[in-house]
């Protein structure tokens, strides 16, 4: 892996894990095709002067995106990682979890552990207030991405709008509870960090982290009528694994 030290190298080792996807026809490439545009998105943002602090928020963006893609390069290389990242990615050697899950499944271990750790760090000896403003709008390109990615799922499947929306949209229900979840606990959990004494920070990370690796068992298990629904559209998702990992980087 090159070293990363600029937003760019973060999409360019992204790509790494894509192309390493789809040459293995592995399902990690769904949350790796994903974060590259929000990755993508966010350079974007810097750029167009969207964020208050740029050079601040690309800082963010590079620890943020280092702890995805060091927990991914441990796990490749069987150490251990963290219990959210490894829930997250042990979902992969199964069949039967749809697209939507394994991508949710990631963003549960990336926004609710991860963010706040990168948020507490990069905001190390000042004010975490001081980023509250750029924090929310990283969750508004998050947002705005979850109509994005409804799009490309259904180019996997062209009947998932019909079925999802017969059985009220469960899909968004997920969706809906991740975003929450995003935009509320992570940033508990970045003020949280920011004001704990620094012999307790790991401790603190620790418990967290088996918090959220608890979370993850409502998206891979989210109930009997649930689990049947996402068994038929998972009978239905259209292509070959790097096929759909292609289909998400697509942009509507």
């Amino acid at each position: 892996m090159k070293p990363i030290h600029t937003i760019e190298d973060v999409i360019a080792v992204l790509q790494g894990i894509i192309d390493e996807s789809i040459a293995q026809k592995s399902p990690l490439g769904y949350f790796a095709a994903l974060y590259q545009k929000v990755t993508i998105q966010v350079k974007e943002g810097i750029e167009n002067n969207f964020f208050d602090d740029g050079p601040r928020m690309e800082k963010l963006d590079i620890i943020f995106a280092k702890r995805y893609i060091d927990a991914y390069y441990e796990f490749q290389a069987n150490r251990p990682t963290t219990q959210s990242w490894e829930k997250a990615f042990l979902l992969s050697f199964n069949f039967w979890p749809i697209v939507l899950q394994h991508l949710l499944i990631g963003m549960n271990a990336h926004i609710n552990l991860d963010l706040g750790i990168a948020a507490a760090e990069v905001m190390e000896g000042k004010p975490i207030e001081d980023l509250k403003d750029d924090f929310n709008k990283i969750n508004t390109i998050l947002s705005s991405l979850v109509s994005d990615v409804e799009q490309n799922l259904s180019r996997i499947w062209p009947f998932l709008k019909k079925i999802l929306k017969f059985t009220r949209k469960v899909d968004n229900f997920l969706v809906d509870f991740s975003m929450e979840v995003a935009r509320d606990g992570a940033w508990k959990f970045a003020v949280k960090l920011a004001n704990t004494p620094e012999e307790n920070i790991a401790e603190t990370i620790h418990l967290r982290d088996e918090s959220v690796a608890k979370i993850a068992s409502l998206i891979t298990n989210p109930g009997v009528i649930a689990n049947i629904i996402f068994g038929i559209i998972r009978l239905g998702e259209r292509g070959t694994v790097p096929h759909k990992i292609k289909k998400l980087m697509h942009t509507p």
